[in-house]
This record gives C-alpha cells, structure tokens and sequence, in this order.
C-alpha cells in the first residue's frame, strides 16, 4: 500500500510539473488511505485547477424514445421507464430556459436531446434556435446531440455553440456490458469531429454502474488521453424500469476516493459535479469542492431532479471559489 509520504511526493511532483499520475500509480492509490489521498488530491487542486467555478445548466430538449440501449438511462425505447416523450423543443422554450440559467449567474447553458443523433433538419433548426438565444441572452452554449457528422459539429460550431458534449460514460473495457447499440470507438469519432469543427470537448462519465476502481481510472486515462479539459462526475442514480434499477449505490466514501484519483490524473480539468449529486450530504460535497471538483451541472438534470441552485451557489463561495 501507497505510504502519506509517497502520496506526498507523488502530489509534489504533480504541482511542480502539471502532469498527471502514471496509470500504475493511479492503480496504487485505489487502496490508499482515504485521508492521505483526498489531502494530496487536495493540493493539486489548490495549484492546479482553475478557481473559478465553471457553472452549467442544461434543458432535456428532445425526449424519449431512443433507439439506443444504454442500460442507466430512463430515455431508451427499450426500457420500461416512464419518461416524458415530446419532440425538438421550440425556440422560445429555448430562450426562456437560457435566460433564466444567466439570470440565476449560470455561464454555460446546454442543449441536450435524445436519440443517436439528430438528423439533417433537426441541426438547422437547432442552429435557428442558437443563434435566436445568443441574440438575446448573454451566456455560453454547448449541446449533446448524440453522433453527429463532422458537417453537422461546423453548423453547430458557426450558429454559436462553442462546446460539444458526448459522454464516455464508463472505460472502454466495461462499456460493450452497459451499451450494445454503438461503441467508445463512436463517441472518441464524435469527440475528434467536434474538435476538428473549432469546438471545445466536454467528456465524462457515470461512476457506480458495477464498475471497478481499475474500470474508473481506465476512463480517467483515456479522457486524459484525448485532451478533454471537462469532464462531467455523474453518479448512478438507479431509475425504475431500467436495468440498473436495483443497482446498490456506492458509498460517500467511494465518491470521494474516485474525485481524488480523477484530479490527480487529471490535475487542471474542470471536474463537473453532474447527476446523482443532490443525495450527497452537505459535508461530502464540501469536501468534493475542496478534494477536485471545480466545476457543476446546476439545476434539474435530463430525468432527474437536481440540487437547488441557490444552495449550490452559497456552497460553491464558501469553498472559496469565484463565481
């Protein structure tokens, strides 16, 4: 087992360099004590993350009825979740929704929609959509639309939307047993298509799937791997009528180690506290906050409720970020 003083020195040299840890330390560290490890994760994060605090929403813009088969989600047709099924919605629903986020001191506002991806007239309309909202609301957007084409990320990327968002979702090795309707290999093309359209990159994953630690640092790797400088944290939350619904939930303890590891491999992402969080106690996200997190999903999520934003707000000042 990793020594406090090796942790010690392994977070030294990840401030002196600003490169994350090996995958064998990382691997070393799965067993580490919890104290030691959240206080080297700690400092990496007062060195090496942003102290601003990189706040999102998002709107569930397109619901139901998707073809894919992803075993946590509420949304797939193969499921026999109840989940509100409603096509693109307008724009108007869209401006509302971006107004609200910037008035609340929301800096990033997210379009999500179901569905593998979203077809040829389904872009221009969202691109119509963007660049009515950037008109009058003055907030950052970002979008989740599934596997779009490298043409589809350019019109996304000259409407306005300045990030694209595609989920790992868990490591390569584990994915093909959660998911069999499409691959890693799919979202890493849709990532390099976003990017190669002049749009930022924002991956991340759900931990608590039955996945391992190993499986947890596998991803943080390959996120590591491909760049990406936002990485949602979501935590399962088991939904009735999906086949991880009587999944047992991992402890506050777990969280807290695997936000620890993904800061110290990866020492200045923005690691975006995202679904599942609003069961945490107040002490635990405080320390998430201290320990990696720097970054939040605010508000409801696509199909599940969401900490209150104003508490979050208050949390966030009180962990000594800028807003």
């Amino acid at each position: 087992m990793v020594t406090c003083e090796e942790l010690e020195n392994i977070a030294g040299r990840v401030v002196a360099t600003g490169e994350g840890i090996s995958e064998e330390e990382a691997l070393s560290l799965a067993v580490a004590p919890s104290a030691a490890l959240e206080e080297a994760a700690a400092r990496v994060t007062m060195s090496c993350a942003s102290k601003v605090f990189d706040t999102c929403s998002i709107i569930n813009a397109k619901s139901g009825r998707c073809p894919e088969d992803c075993k946590w989600c509420a949304q797939s047709a193969h499921h026999r979740s109840r989940v509100s099924e409603y096509p693109l919605v307008d724009t108007s629903r869209l401006v509302e929704a971006a107004r609200y986020s910037s008035e609340k001191g929301i800096r990033r506002f997210s379009i999500v929609t179901s569905g593998r991806r979203l077809t040829d007239s389904e872009v221009e309309r969202i691109c119509a959509s963007v660049r009515e909202v950037l008109s009058v609301v003055d907030i950052s957007l970002c979008i989740s639309a599934g596997l779009l084409s490298g043409k589809a990320m350019e019109a996304l990327a000259e409407a306005g939307i300045t990030r694209y968002h595609c989920n790992l979702e868990t490591a390569p090795s584990y994915f093909g047993k959660l998911c069999t309707t499409h691959t890693t290999g799919d979202k890493i093309m849709t990532l390099d298509a976003a990017r190669k359209a002049g749009l930022e990159i924002c991956s991340g994953g759900i931990i608590g799937m039955g996945e391992s630690m190993e499986q947890r640092i596998e991803l943080a790797l390959t996120l590591r791997d491909l760049g990406v400088k936002s990485v949602p944290l979501n935590i399962l939350a088991p939904i009735a009528g999906t086949p991880l619904e009587k999944q047992a939930l991992i402890s506050e303890e777990e969280i807290l180690k695997t936000v620890a590891i993904f800061r110290l491999i990866l020492p200045d992402a923005a690691l975006r506290f995202a679904g599942g969080r609003a069961r945490l106690s107040e002490e635990i996200v405080m320390k998430a906050y201290r320990i990696g997190v720097n970054a939040a999903i605010m508000g409801d999520m696509l199909t599940t409720a969401g900490a209150d934003i104003d508490t979050d707000m208050s949390r966030i000042r009180s962990a000594g970020y800028m807003l």
